[in-house]
Parts: structure tokens; C-alpha cells; sequence
């Protein structure tokens, strides 16, 4: 078929876009025996071949492409891409598309190779544009001409805006990046795009043209693919850009270029436009009338490259391939994929000496042809078509299959993003090209059939990619039902409140509130939101009636201070003159008139006030309580509080106003319900989950705050958090000691429980003098002796979870209790006691560092409990003089450790120190209300009227022991006592260096103290005076202290 000796008929059929060329080529085609087309893009090639096998059947037709053979036994007719033409075989009609295309840089040279050489044995016949005319006349003599003129009229409409354009309208720009970007703009604007380009494979792109087609999107944004053969009912094309990346530079369209693209505007008699739109710059006169008028200068060059090539030697070859033009107009090629490939290979000596001998040179030419999809990844690309050529030219001479399956298995993947599916695309279809050449594997069809599937699996989901990306279905349906200037049908849903117009869901009735998905910028929204409204109007004054008049189980309030009817928000509380009187917003609705507004209104404050009188009822009582006076006034200030007052801790006043109190005041706040605690005022009533969330809206609506937590039903202690405010806390019921809220009630359970320990536990006879006493050692021996505990076996305390402790039970049946009666707590603790909790000592008591509660032996290593066997019970140590121990039941009650435990003890007005496992205490004094920060220790007594603290002191540092003998900056029991405390207690282990403290026992970390008599032998230690008794070198006190007292005891036993 390649320079036939004898003549055939050769025609030109020249002209612009929508002439008509291919389909007079494919009907001539057909009208002979056999037949060749050649197109320049598979996806033209699959499209021609699918209209000439519903003509003539599938048996006498042939598809051949680089990625793609479908060829039944004896076919008659191929429709073929221009690459894949098998011109060896004669054929009586052979046509070739696009011949312009001989004038492109990268493929030029295979459309002039087809231009010269082939040829029907009766017809040939070649299709472009006119400018092509001069060349072929002088290149191809004996040619005729054909030329035809446009079915229809394109004309320039200028620069248009993107959102502006009209419907059917292809916006082409020149990269990936811009096609998306535009897209994503059309979807939200016009409501969806279909994406052509020329990275998709023929099955996206005809899915996405498809989209087009069939009118679902009225909008195509692609690249200059659809400047070839796409034919598409597109009656305006607009460039975003006039200049693109030719693969060496970046440069502007030739007039060609754009005539070529602005063609596909106005098919068959349909007339188009085109012009410009986004960032691209106006069209020139010049440009424009040339376009309009389809006058372009003729073609001077086209590219060529020899096809006869030299396989005798790899030097042949190459020299073959720079052999100069054969005749004027001609110029050669650059070096293009397939002969970069083959320079790069064959500076590889191993594949250099393996391409020796006709064959295997043509068999490397061969794999150099194999295309690079990708394009960006040139130096892989080389790698892979060496690696082929070694298998190739192998023992086995074949591609091995695990090498082959390698490959193909990890692009079969689904998933990713749009970049990531076209990239696999274009991988695979180098693998589907390989699989298509003969004998390259050992079983062609199963590898074409992997490879086939996978590119259509991937190729579908990149569709679906697209399409959810850049196409809103519902936004398309409702615009197309505004350009049908219909009427549009409104309703919102009863089961979900999901608003639908023409069937689509354009929004969703949350309570009285709509909240639309249209953003009110793209066309039509505003008209689908009017429908919409015409539908919210009668439902919202539908629900309006029906709030007035549901019970008050169809509201309720959330966290946020947010009031919902069935679960949805409709209005919020706003904040009121006084904590317990808040007000309600009214709500604002475009759908609702001043009535419904004021309807809605009183019906929210009507179920609140009654909320807040059924939650919170002893609370609210307190204003109409037939309180008088001092009584009144502390009311008043509970109330303020939400049900929780402190006595102490920068409150003093709250303490003397309590202990001005008389008998009938103090009844009459306890029949209010008002429990006098030692530490706090407090409501049992309101420690219960309903009444605590309740308040803890309140509070944070009141002081403007947000955050904090209500504890889960029962806890009695929790972590709190240091961001929350303690009177967030202190309103719900907790306070703040340490780490740690803990519920008020069992804060005075334990307040009462350890002031009974200590009381019980001083006054405790003793027998037997303390070991290490000195018998002889006179009265102030003999006194210490009686103050101290026996020995006692006892398993270390360990740390416990916070229990689920009781609540009071309520009178009221309409408010339901979550939690159990609260317990016992006196409701004003006899003087006696309350001296004995805040006695004065010679330091305040400071806040222990955590201290090791784990079991361990007595050198500090500690064992797996797990482990090790059970042993006997330890022998606890006795206590010091003046101490209690803890009983290891007491902590757990609060849900604390021992290092809490210790805080505890501490802000309860106690000094506490950890022994073996073992907690002692003593009664120490507090910081005085009121006091500086970080001036903890004082001197002497102290008032014996001054009531407990609420906790550690601000700005006492922590980490400083909870006492003297206690552990102090983090130190463990049993670990880094003082030397002078060993004496006659036996070795407990040493304190390690400590600065001295002087003849007065200064601390140097304290500073000046002022004179301090000398201790004495307190402890055993060396180089210290006399103990000092209690009370002794201090002022007398002028008050009167309690028989009972634990301090009045050992004043007594000190006297004898």
C-alpha cells in the first residue's frame, strides 16, 4: 500500500470546523470493499469505529489504537489512530483526519509520513484545514481539492463574565489546575460543569461529555482536547487563557489554535460564538475577523522524521533517525518521547551490548516507542523501558508475570482524590499498551483483560469523582425549572423538617428556625428560597400553636443556657438582675409576626419559672422564708450563691454572722432548709444531678462563663478543672481543695467524722509509756506517753475511686432524686469542737507533695502486688505525741488518696504527715481569713473563735510539708527524715541534708521570725533545749477554752 505503482484517486476534502469532512470520509469509506480511516485520538477512533460497527456489524470492523485491538478474523474495514495504522496491509480506501496536525512539534512527523506515503489502492483521501492546501499541492501531486464551507456562522460575542455566560457553554483552559478551579466556580454558580481532558481516558471523557450531552450540566469546562472531533451541542466557547505550556515553553495560541477550538461553537446549522471570559485578555480585531472569516495564512512546514530506519546496529538506527528532510517544506523533527528513550538506553552499556543484530535493535526501537502517559516523569519512564528491554531480551525472551503483575497490582486502587485516579489512569494505559504488543508477554489476553479492567474500574471512579465535585444534581433540576418559567412546589417534610422544592432538599426547619443550604450567590437561589418561604410560613405558624399548647415535657434546657422544644433550640435564656431570675430572648424570625413572637415568648418564660421552682424550690423559698434579721441576711447572700456560702476563706463575715446567730434563727434556716455547716452553708436538697445542671446554667449565664462540668450522677468527688472558676464549683455544690472538687456534705461528714477521731483519740488512756519514752524521764515524759496510740497492725492505706456517697431525699415527688440522703452534719458545732479544730500551733499547716501510697518494703523498693505472695500484716508505727492516727476507711469516703487526703486534712485546719502507709494528724491552725498570701505561719494561740478554712491557703507554696514531721517537698514516708529525729524511735530511714536551723530552729527558707525560745529535745535529736510545753512563752489566752478539748486535756496532764 505505500507507494503503490499504479495511480489512485487522492482528494483533499479542506476546510474549517462543522463541515462535515469525517462523516463524508466514513460513508466513502464504507461504499468500498475495504477501508482505512486514521484519526488522531483514540477517543475519535472509538467513537468512529461504535458508528461503523452499528453499520456493518462487528465482524467486518477492526479497531486498532496503541491501547486498544478489537480485531475479529477477517475484518474489512479499521478505523485506527494515526500512530497505529497498519499500512502494510492493502486496503482500496485509506483516509487520514487532521492532516493540519503534520505542522505539530511532537507528532507532525507521523501525520507527514502518512501524507506521503499512504495510500488506497482506489481512493485516498486526506482532511484538515485549508491551510494545508499549498503543501499538499506541491508534496502530494496529482491531488485534488475539495473545499467546504462552514454549515453555520461564528461570531465573536467579547469578554464575558464566567458566572455570566449563557447555558451551553464550554470554558477551555490550558492546565489541570484551572479546569478544576473554573468548574468548582460553575457548580456553585450555575449548579455543575462536565471536565474534559486530555489526562482522562476515553471512558471518563465520553461520561463526562455524556453529562453534557444529555443536558443534566449546561456547562463543559475542558482543555483544547475538544478542539478535535468532539462534536457537542456547544453554542458558545469562552477562553479563560490565550497562551499554554507546549511541553518546552510557554506561549501564546496561534490564530489557528483558536479558530480550531472556537469551531466547536455552532454545529450543524446552529449558529456559534466565542470570546473570552475570566483572567484571558481581549481578542484582537485582527484575530477576530480572521476567525470569522476562516482566512489563516497557508502552512509553510510541516515536520518530518525518517521512516526508514536503519536496525542493522544501534549507530545505524540512530543515524537513520537524523537523516535530513527529502524535499523543501520539510524539516526535521526534534528529538521527541521514543528517541529521547532510545539516546538515554543506549548510553547504557549493558543495554547497549544486548542490541546487537537487526532484531534486537528493532525490538528496542519498539520499547522506546512505548508512550509515556504520564508525561512528567521522564527518567522513570526511561528506567521501566529498561527494564523491559532486559526481560525482553532474556533467557525467556518474555515479560515474567510476577514483573508484569507487579506493576499492574498497585494501580489497582480506587481511592484517592481526582489527581491521584488520572495519574493512575495514565499509568496503566502504559501497561495496556505493552500488553497489546505481540509476544511481549506470555499470555497476552489475560494481561489485556487485567489491564482493560482496571482502567475502566479507575476510569469510573474518576468519573464519580467529577461529577461529585463539580455537579450539585439538585441545584441543576430547580435552575432547570426556572428556565421552564414554571412554578415552583414547596414542602416541608413532617418526619425530619427537611424542606423540598421540586423534590429536592433544599434546607431543613430546625424548630421555628430554617436553615437553607443555598447560599443566596448562585442564580436561582433566591427564587427557590421564595418557594421555600411560601412553605415555612404556613409550618412555622403550624408549630407556633402547637408550642403554646404542648405540656411542659415538651421543653427543656441544655447545657448551654439554650431552651429546646422537642429536643430543638428555639429561643435562649438571657441574663437577669439576680441569678435565680433570668429572662428569655425572643427568638427572631422573619416567618413570625409580633403576636406569634410574644406567643412564644410568655410560653418559654411560663415553663422556666416553673422549672425553676420545681428544681430548685428550697432556693426559691428563701425569699418568701419567715426569716428575721441576721437570719435574712444570710438568706439573702445563700441565695445569691445558688445554695452554697463558704464561712471562711476571705469570708469571715459570713462566720460571725452565723455565730451571732440564736437558737430560733437557726431553726428557722433549717426548716428552710438551710444546713449550718462547720465549713459551709449549704441546701442538701440541691446536691442532686437535676437541681446541680440547673445551677450550673444559672451561674454561667449570670457571670458570663462558660465551660466546666457537672459531675456524673452520685460522685462526691471530682477532678476540677483550673480554668473553671471555684464559685462555679462552689454553686453546684463542690469545693475546690487541691486537685479535687469535692461535694460540700461529705466535706462536713469528714470535717465531723475527724473531729470525733481526734477528740476520741486524745482523751484515749495509756498504759504502757511510748517506746522510747524514758521512764525517768518525769511528767512531760509520762504526758506524752498518755497522748500517743498503741501500736496497731493495719494494711496500708491505698488510694480509692470517689464512691457514689447519699443525698437527702426530697419531701417534693415532683422532683426527682438521683442521689441519696445526705448524712448527719451538725448544724453548728459545739464551741468546744470548734476550738479544738482551729487551736492554734507554732506553724500553719502546708500542703503535702505526693506522697508514695504503694506498698513496699521497708528500704522504699516497692513489688508487684501481683506477684508476690501474701504477707502477714505490718506492724503501723505508733503515734507521735499530740497525734491521731487515720483509720484507712476515712479517705475513701471522699474518693481521695493520701496526698489528697493530706490537702484535706490541711485546709480542714489539721497538720498531717504519712508514716509507712499510715496517716497521722494533729490539730493545727489555719490561715487567718483575709490574711496575705504566703503568710501562713503565724505565732501563738490565735482567736478561739476563728472557724475552719475552706482550704489551702492562697499562695502557700506546695510542696511545703503538711506539718511538722510530715512529709515535706515531695518527700515519701520512711524517706529523708531529719537526723535529729531518729534518737531513741529506731532507725526510720534519713532525711538527707537539711540546712541547720540554729540555736532558735530557724528555717532558712523563712527568713527573719522574730525571737523563738529553743525547742529543746523534742524529738530525741542532739543539741536542743527543753521541750517547750503547750501554751508555754505565749501570751494567755483570754478566752475560755472547752474542758473537752483535746488542748484543755493536755494542758491538764502537763500540770501534773
Amino acid at each position: 500500500m505505500t507507494d503503490p505503482g499504479t495511480p489512485a484517486r487522492i482528494t483533499a476534502v479542506l476546510g474549517p470546523t462543522n463541515t462535515g469532512k469525517t462523516h463524508l470520509a466514513m460513508e466513502r469509506m464504507l461504499g468500498h470493499a475495504s477501508g482505512m480511516i486514521g484519526f488522531p485520538l483514540r477517543l475519535l477512533a472509538r467513537e468512529n469505529y461504535d458508528k461503523a460497527v452499528r453499520r456493518m456489524g462487528a465482524t467486518r470492523v477492526a479497531l486498532v489504537t496503541g491501547e486498544e485491538k478489537i480485531i475479529p478474523p477477517r475484518p474489512l474495514y479499521y478505523v485506527c489512530t494515526v500512530e497505529s495504522m497498519p499500512v502494510d496491509r492493502p486496503v482500496e480506501f485509506l483516509a487520514i483526519d487532521e492532516i493540519q496536525l503534520c505542522g505539530d512539534p511532537d507528532r507532525g512527523h507521523l501525520f507527514t509520513d502518512r501524507l506521503l506515503h499512504a495510500r488506497g489502492r482506489v481512493e485516498t483521501m486526506f482532511l484538515g484545514a485549508e491551510t494545508m492546501a499549498p503543501l499538499i499541492r506541491r508534496l502530494v501531486p496529482g491531488c485534488t481539492f475539495d473545499t467546504r464551507e462552514r454549515f453555520s456562522r461564528l461570531t465573536c460575542s467579547g469578554h464575558g463574565r464566567l458566572t455570566r455566560l449563557p447555558r451551553r457553554s464550554a470554558v477551555v483552559a490550558f492546565s489541570a489546575d484551572d479546569v478544576y478551579a473554573i468548574a468548582e466556580l460553575t457548580r456553585r454558580q450555575r449548579g455543575g460543569a462536565a471536565v474534559v481532558m486530555g489526562a482522562l481516558s476515553p471512558r471518563t471523557r465520553n461520561a463526562q461529555v455524556a453529562l453534557y450531552q444529555s443536558g443534566e450540566v449546561d456547562y463543559l469546562v475542558a482543555t483544547d482536547a475538544i478542539g478535535m472531533g468532539l462534536n457537542m451541542d456547544i453554542d458558545h466557547v469562552a477562553f479563560a487563557a490565550l497562551d499554554k505550556f507546549d511541553g518546552t515553553w510557554q506561549r501564546a495560541l496561534t490564530p489557528q489554535e483558536v479558530a480550531q477550538i472556537a469551531g466547536r461553537a455552532g454545529r450543524h446549522r446552529n449558529d456559534g460564538t466565542f470570546g473570552t471570559t475570566a483572567d484571558a485578555r481581549a481578542l484582537s480585531e485582527d484575530m477576530i475577523a480572521r476567525i470569522e472569516a476562516h482566512s489563516f495564512p497557508a502552512q509553510r512546514t510541516i515536520f518530518w522524521r525518517n521512516s526508514a530506519l536503519d536496525f542493522r546496529s544501534v549507530r545505524g538506527l540512530l543515524s537513520s533517525l537524523a537523516a535530513p528532510p527529502p524535499a523543501e517544506g520539510l524539516i526535521r523533527a526534534r528529538s521527541v518521547g521514543d528517541q529521547e528513550a532510545l539516546e538515554a538506553l543506549t548510553r547504557d552499556p549493558e543495554i547497549l551490548g544486548a542490541a546487537s543484530g537487526v532484531d534486537r535493535v528493532a525490538l528496542l526501537w519498539d520499547v522506546c516507542r512505548v508512550p509515556d502517559f504520564r508525561k512528567l516523569q521522564a527518567e522513570n519512564h526511561v528506567r521501566l523501558l529498561g527494564q523491559i528491554y532486559r526481560h525482553l531480551v532474556g533467557a525467556k525472551r518474555v515479560l515474567p508475570d510476577d514483573f508484569v503483575a507487579g506493576h499492574v497490582r498497585r494501580l489497582d486502587r480506587a481511592d484517592g482524590d481526582i489527581h491521584a485516579l488520572v495519574d493512575r489512569i495514565a499509568a496503566i494505559r502504559v501497561w495496556t499498551y505493552v500488553s497489546h504488543q505481540a509476544g511481549w508477554t506470555t499470555d497476552p489476553g489475560h494481561w489485556q483483560g487485567i489491564t482493560r479492567a482496571i482502567e475502566d474500574r479507575l476510569s469510573d471512579a474518576l468519573h464519580d469523582r467529577l461529577t461529585q465535585r463539580f455537579v450539585d444534581r439538585r441545584a441543576v433540576i430547580l435552575l432547570r425549572r426556572l428556565g421552564e418559567r414554571a412554578m415552583l412546589e414547596a414542602e416541608v417534610a413532617a418526619t425530619d423538617g427537611r424542606v423540598l422544592v421540586e423534590g429536592q432538599d433544599v434546607g431543613r426547619l430546625v424548630g421555628l428556625t430554617f436553615h437553607p443550604e443555598q447560599t443566596g450567590e448562585r442564580e436561582g437561589d433566591r427564587a427557590v428560597l421564595n418557594a421555600a418561604h411560601q412553605a415555612l410560613r404556613r409550618e412555622i405558624g403550624e408549630r407556633v400553636a402547637r408550642l403554646a399548647a404542648d405540656g411542659d415535657d415538651a421543653f427543656s434546657l441544655d447545657a448551654n443556657g439554650r431552651l429546646l422544644w422537642h429536643g430543638d433550640p428555639i429561643a435562649r435564656l438571657e441574663k437577669g438582675p439576680h441569678p435565680l431570675r433570668p429572662g428569655v430572648t425572643r427568638p427572631s424570625n422573619p416567618f413570625l409576626d409580633e403576636a406569634q413572637l410574644d406567643t412564644v415568648a410568655l410560653r418559654l418564660k411560663t415553663w422556666l419559672d416553673g422549672q425553676l421552682q420545681l428544681r430548685l424550690k428550697p432556693l426559691m423559698d428563701l425569699e418568701t422564708a419567715p426569716l428575721q434579721g441576721a437570719a435574712r441576711g444570710l438568706a439573702y447572700q445563700v441565695a445569691e450563691n445558688l445554695g452554697t456560702l463558704p464561712r471562711t476563706g476571705g469570708a469571715d463575715q459570713i462566720d460571725q454572722q452565723v455565730r451571732a446567730l440564736g437558737d430560733v434563727d437557726r431553726k428557722a434556716l433549717a426548716r428552710a432548709g438551710v444546713r449550718l455547716g462547720v465549713e459551709c452553708l449549704f441546701m442538701p436538697e440541691l446536691l442532686k444531678p437535676e437541681p446541680q445542671r440547673l445551677l450550673a446554667v444559672l451561674w454561667r449565664l449570670f457571670h458570663g462563663r462558660s465551660g466546666g462540668e457537672v459531675p456524673t450522677d452520685g460522685r462526691v468527688s471530682f477532678p476540677a478543672d483550673k480554668r473553671v472558676p471555684h464559685a462555679f464549683y462552689l454553686a453546684i455544690g463542690y469545693r475546690v481543695i487541691g486537685a479535687k472538687a469535692l461535694r460540700v456534705d461529705m466535706v462536713e461528714r469528714f470535717a465531723a467524722d475527724i473531729r470525733r477521731l481526734v477528740r476520741e483519740g486524745l482523751r484515749k488512756p495509756e498504759t504502757t509509756p511510748a517506746e522510747g519514752a524514758d521512764a525517768s524521764g518525769g511528767e512531760e515524759a509520762q504526758a506524752d506517753a498518755s497522748l500517743s496510740e498503741i501500736v496497731t497492725t493495719e494494711v496500708p492505706l491505698e488510694d480509692a475511686p470517689a464512691p457514689e456517697a447519699p443525698v437527702p431525699e426530697t419531701a417534693d415527688d415532683e422532683a426527682p432524686a438521683a442521689v441519696e440522703e445526705t448524712p448527719e452534719v451538725p448544724q453548728e458545732a459545739p464551741e468546744g469542737e470548734a476550738v479544738e479544730a482551729e487551736a492554734a500551733t507554732e506553724e500553719t499547716p502546708e500542703p503535702a507533695e505526693a506522697a508514695d501510697t504503694a506498698e513496699g518494703t521497708g528500704d522504699g523498693e516497692t513489688e508487684d502486688a501481683e506477684a508476690r505472695p501474701a504477707r502477714e500484716p505490718r506492724v503501723i508505727p505508733e503515734a507521735r505525741p499530740g497525734e491521731v492516727r487515720l483509720p484507712p476507711e476515712v479517705l475513701p469516703q471522699l474518693g481521695i488518696g493520701l496526698d489528697e487526703g493530706a490537702q484535706v486534712l490541711l485546709a480542714l485546719g489539721y497538720r498531717a504527715r504519712q508514716d509507712e502507709g499510715a496517716v497521722f494528724l494533729r490539730p493545727g491552725r489555719r490561715k487567718p481569713a483575709g490574711a496575705p498570701p504566703g503568710r501562713g505561719r503565724g505565732r501563738g494561740r490565735g482567736r478561739a473563735d476563728a472557724a475552719p478554712g475552706t482550704g489551702a491557703p492562697e499562695g502557700t507554696a506546695e510542696g511545703e510539708g503538711a506539718g511538722r514531721g510530715g512529709p515535706r517537698g515531695g518527700r515519701g514516708p520512711g524517706r529523708d527524715r531529719r537526723p535529729d529525729e531518729r534518737g531513741e524511735r529506731g532507725e526510720r530511714g534519713a532525711r538527707g541534708d537539711r540546712p541547720d536551723r540554729g540555736e532558735r530552729g530557724e528555717r532558712p527558707d523563712r527568713g527573719e521570725r522574730g525571737e523563738r525560745p529553743d525547742r529543746g529535745d523534742r524529738r530525741g535529736g542532739k543539741g536542743q533545749g527543753p521541750r517547750r510545753g503547750p501554751g508555754e512563752g505565749r501570751a494567755p489566752s483570754s478566752q475560755t477554752i472547752d474542758p473537752d478539748s483535746p488542748f484543755a486535756i493536755l494542758g491538764t496532764l502537763l500540770k501534773r
